[in-house]
């Protein structure tokens, strides 16, 4: 309030709405194979920015779905596209990353030689430096690659990955081959690329890892998408149980369901641990040490296919 004056007006405050942006859209997605339908009208829309991770059984669909998204194969119906653009096309190539489970290098090349080519087909590529020294190419940048071991050829496939600085990472088993301080040196570049906006599309089985980074999970079986969710929407949905004991009886426990046993430690995974404890006492079964525990991701995917062997 202004003395001897009018009241000053508030500020005015403009609410921006975010944009999103769809980096990756399948529209009713199909995908024959001669008579075999790998895909079957998959819909899906990952936005920019997003840590995607892809998961399935072989036989899925999982890796078709993968190569649709890469432009590597035509769907047979429905439609796929890259910020808008067919993913075969250049203007979607050139916001691409990849690193494939497999990757072979020219023997004689070396990882400055085979960086300095790759960076060369982006507008706006990675400094060689900050890629040598990101993924622990230092020692070994000027050597020929042919004598290369298993997790150096992984260091070099991860930095050619992101050397185009492209908007959409495919990362295929990425970690494959690594020691524990490569793996989490890896995924601490990823995220940080994450946060600059690129899209990370991650299929592994090291689900850990995905616990970590993923924000989405999406879950293909039979060509369809089984679930589609944050790891803790996942968790919930399949609502499992880890029970773990200890118990001297000599005594056959398959009647309350699946179970491992390890000596005197059994653990159960279950839909239900009430219920279990409740059986378990009510027949009488002397334990001690209970827990009853979150199931993690692995366990909580695994329970798909069980679901229906619960008692």
């Amino acid at each position: 309030m202004r003395r001897g004056g009018t009241q000053a007006s508030p500020p005015t405050l403009s609410c921006r709405r975010k944009i999103v942006t769809e980096a990756i859209a399948l529209n009713a997605v199909t995908k024959n194979f001669g008579n075999v339908e790998a895909v079957r009208g998959i819909t899906l829309s990952v936005p920019q920015g997003e840590a995607f991770c892809l998961l399935g059984p072989n036989g899925a669909g999982k890796t078709t779905t993968i190569n649709l998204m890469l432009g590597l194969i035509r769907p047979t119906a429905g439609s796929v596209s890259l910020f808008g653009h067919p993913p075969h096309s250049r203007a979607a190539r050139h916001r691409i990353g990849l690193v494939a489970q497999d990757t072979d290098f020219p023997e004689t090349l070396t990882p400055r030689e085979i960086l300095h080519l790759v960076r060369a087909h982006y507008p706006d590529p990675v400094s060689e430096d900050e890629l040598i020294d990101s993924f622990g190419l230092a020692g070994i940048a000027d050597r020929q690659t042919g004598g290369f071991s298993g997790g150096q050829r992984r260091r070099l496939g991860l930095a050619l990955a992101f050397a185009g600085r492209g908007k959409v990472i495919f990362l295929d088993e990425p970690t494959t081959g690594l020691d524990a301080t490569a793996r989490e040196a890896f995924w601490t570049y990823a995220q940080d690329r994450r946060d600059h906006g690129a899209t990370l599309v991650i299929t592994t089985h090291y689900l850990h890892d995905i616990e970590a980074i993923a924000e989405r999970i999406c879950l293909i079986d039979d060509g369809l998408v089984r679930l589609d969710g944050s790891v803790s929407e996942i968790r919930s949905r399949i609502q499992r149980r880890i029970v773990r004991f200890q118990t001297d009886v000599d005594m056959s426990l398959d009647r309350y369901g699946p179970h491992q046993r390890d000596g005197a430690i059994v653990t159960f995974s279950t839909a239900d641990a009430d219920i279990l404890v409740t059986n378990l006492i009510r027949d009488g079964v002397a334990f001690s040490e209970l827990e009853v525990l979150t199931a993690s991701l692995e366990e909580a995917i695994a329970a798909i296919g069980s679901r229906d062997e619960e008692p």
